[in-house]
C-alpha cells in the first residue's frame, strides 16, 4: 500500500480565510493536534508576512516534535531568511518556496518572460539551500501553465535541489482528468522525476478539489496539501480529512493510504472551527452534522437493519460515538418505536401507535423533535405515574451570609411521613438533596427550566426538571406562584417517575444507535 503524505496548510492557507485572524497561542494548541492527528508536515505561516507571523511560526516550531514544520517564502532571500530565522528551532524544518509561472501571472503580476521565471527560481532555491536541506517548490498556477514549460520548471528546480515539487492549482480551474495528466505528464518526460516527491495543492473554485487531489494520487502524486474542513482563500483548499477517507474507504481502488490516527478527525476539525470561527456546514462531509445523521423513514428502517445499507464510513473511525437517527416528519415507525425503548418506555402496540399519531402531529410543527418532546408526550397522554411521595411542607432558611438549608416533609403512597433536611450551594439545590435523602433516591439532574405560566407579580412559575438514574431517563414538571416549592414538586414528579419505572422493570439496557 503506497503512503500518500498529507501536508497540512490550516495554519497558513486556512488563515488566508477572510475574518480568520489566529494568535500565537491559537496557532500552537492548532498545530499539536494536528501532530496528534498525524500530519507529516505543517506549513505553520509565512513569515515574511509580519512580526507577528514570524513569531507564529517560531512557536509552532518549538513546540511540535513530530511534524516536519514548514514556512512559506517568496523566491526572494530577504524571505528566505525570515524563513531561516523564524524555523531555527524545528526539529525537522522546510522551507516552502514559490514562484508564478502561467502565462496569465507572467504577463501582469511578475512582468517576466519565461527564461527571467527561471533564472529567479533557481537562484532562491540555491540561496535556500544553504540553510535548508529540505525545500519544497511551488509553480504558482501551475494548473493554467503550458506542459511543456511546467516540464521545464520542475527539471530546473530538481536541478537546483529542491527535494519536493507542489504543483498547485493555485484558482481552482483544473477538472480531474486535466489535472491528473500533469502528474502523468511530469513523471513521464521529466529527467530525475524519482529523485523527489510530486505534491498536490487544489483550491475549490468549481467545487473539485477533493477530486483533483485524487486523481494526482492516481496519477502518481506522493504528497497531498489542503486544510482542515477544507477552508482557505476564496472557495477553500481540498479537505484533508475527505482525501483521508476516500483513500480509506476505497482502499483497493486507490491502492494508497495516509498515516492519519484518523479517529483524531472529529475532534481537530471541531478545534479548527471553534477558533477560525469558520462554522461547518451541516451537509459538509465526513464532520458536518449531518454526515451521520439519518430522518427519513425508508434510511431509518434500513440503518436499524443494517448500518452498512446507508453508510460507507464508520462514525467511530472519525472519533464519534455513534450514528444519529434524527426523529423529524420523515421518520418512520420503526425509528419511533426504537426511540421509545432507548428512553425506557415499554408501550403496548395500541399505545404506540397511539403515540406515533400524536409524534407525526407534533413532527410537522417542528423541525426536529427532542427526547424532552417526547417524554412529556407520553408521560402526560399516555402513563399515569402512581403518586409513591407526596409534597407535605417544605421550609427554607437563608441568608447571604449562610448556608442555605431546607427541611422536606413527604407522605409516602402508605401515607407514612418522612422528614429531612439538607443544606446546599443554593435554595434548590438544598431542596433536592432533602428530596434525596428523604426518599433514598440517588438521581442526576440533567436539565433544569423555569418559565412563568401566567403575567404579574403573581404569576405562576413552571419549572420542568430532567432527571437521570442509570438507564432511566424522566421529566418531571412543578407548577407554583412560588418558585421553590414549583421546583421541589417538578423534582419529586421526577422522583416518582424513577421509582414507578424501576419497579415495573422497563428499563433493561438496550445496544442500540443513539437516537435524538
Amino acid at each position: 500500500m503506497r503512503k500518500i503524505y498529507i501536508f497540512d496548510t490550516t495554519l497558513r492557507d486556512g488563515e488566508q480565510s477572510p475574518g480568520v485572524n489566529l494568535n500565537t497561542q491559537e496557532k500552537v494548541e492548532i498545530a499539536l493536534q494536528l501532530e496528534k492527528l498525524g500530519i507529516d508536515r505543517i506549513e505553520a505561516g509565512f513569515p515574511a508576512a509580519s512580526p507577528g507571523d514570524l513569531a507564529g511560526v517560531n512557536a509552532v516550531a518549538k513546540a511540535v516534535k513530530n511534524s516536519s514544520i514548514i514556512g512559506l517564502s517568496r523566491s526572494r532571500e530577504q524571505d528566505i531568511d525570515a524563513a531561516k530565522e523564524a524555523l531555527k528551532d524545528a526539529q525537522d524544518p522546510c522551507l516552502h518556496l514559490f514562484l508564478a509561472t502561467s502565462p496569465i501571472h507572467r504577463q501582469y503580476k511578475l512582468r517576466m518572460d519565461k527564461k527571467q521565471v527561471l533564472e529567479t527560481a533557481e537562484a532562491a532555491i540555491k540561496y535556500a539551500k544553504k540553510y535548508f536541506s529540505k525545500i519544497e517548490f511551488s509553480p504558482e498556477d501551475a494548473g493554467r501553465t503550458e506542459l511543456d514549460f511546467l516540464c521545464e520548471v520542475t527539471e530546473m528546480a530538481i536541478r537546483a535541489g529542491a527535494t519536493v515539487v507542489n504543483i498547485p492549482d493555485t484558482v481552482g480551474y483544473m477538472t480531474p482528468s486535466e489535472f491528473g495528466n500533469i502528474f502523468k505528464t511530469l513523471k513521464e518526460n521529466v529527467p530525475g522525476i524519482e529523485k523527489i516527491q510530486l505534491s498536490a495543492h487544489c483550491h475549490d473554485d468549481l467545487g473539485m478539489a477533493t477530486a483533483n487531489a485524487l486523481a494526482a494520487v492516481m496519477n502518481g502524486a506522493d504528497q497531498i496539501e489542503g486544510t482542515i474542513n477544507g477552508i482557505g482563500e476564496r472557495a477553500g483548499n481540498t479537505s484533508l480529512e475527505e482525501v483521508a477517507l476516500a483513500l480509506e474507504t476505497r482502499k483497493e481502488f486507490y491502492g494508497a493510504t495516509t498515516g492519519l490516527v484518523l479517529n483524531e478527525i472529529y475532534r481537530t476539525s471541531r478545534l479548527v472551527s471553534k477558533l477560525t470561527g469558520m462554522i461547518v456546514p451541516g451537509n459538509k462531509a465526513i464532520v458536518g452534522a449531518n454526515a451521520f445523521a439519518h430522518e427519513s423513514g425508508i434510511h431509518q428502517d434500513g440503518m436499524l437493519k443494517e448500518k452498512s445499507t446507508y453508510e460507507i464510513i464508520s462514525p467511530e473511525t472519525i472519533g464519534l460515538k455513534d450514528s444519529k437517527l434524527v426523529l423529524g416528519k420523515h421518520s418512520g415507525r420503526h425509528a419511533f418505536r426504537e426511540k421509545l425503548v432507548d428512553l425506557g418506555y415499554d408501550l403496548s402496540e395500541e399505545q404506540v401507535n397511539a403515540a406515533f399519531a400524536k409524534f407525526k402531529d407534533i413532527a410537522d410543527k417542528k423541525k426536529n423533535v427532542t427526547d424532552e418532546d417526547i417524554r412529556a408526550m407520553i408521560e402526560e397522554k399516555l402513563i399515569k405515574t402512581p403518586e409513591l411521595f407526596r409534597l407535605e411542607t417544605i421550609q427554607l432558611s437563608y441568608g447571604n451570609q449562610s448556608v442555605p438549608m431546607a427541611t422536606v416533609r413527604l407522605i409516602t403512597k402508605d401515607e407514612q411521613m418522612v422528614e429531612e433536611a439538607a443544606t446546599g450551594n443554593g435554595s434548590v439545590d438544598a431542596i433536592y438533596k432533602a428530596i434525596d435523602k428523604a426518599t433514598g433516591e440517588e438521581v442526576e439532574l440533567d436539565d433544569y427550566s423555569i418559565k412563568s405560566v401566567t403575567q404579574g407579580k403573581d404569576a405562576l412559575g413552571e419549572v420542568h426538571v430532567v432527571l437521570n438514574q442509570g438507564d432511566i431517563s424522566v421529566q418531571g414538571r412543578g407548577v407554583s406562584t412560588d418558585i421553590l416549592e414549583a421546583s421541589a414538586r417538578a423534582y419529586l414528579d421526577a422522583v416518582n417517575k424513577v421509582i414507578d419505572r424501576r419497579e415495573r422493570g422497563e428499563n433493561s439496557k438496550r445496544d442500540k444507535m443513539s437516537l435524538i
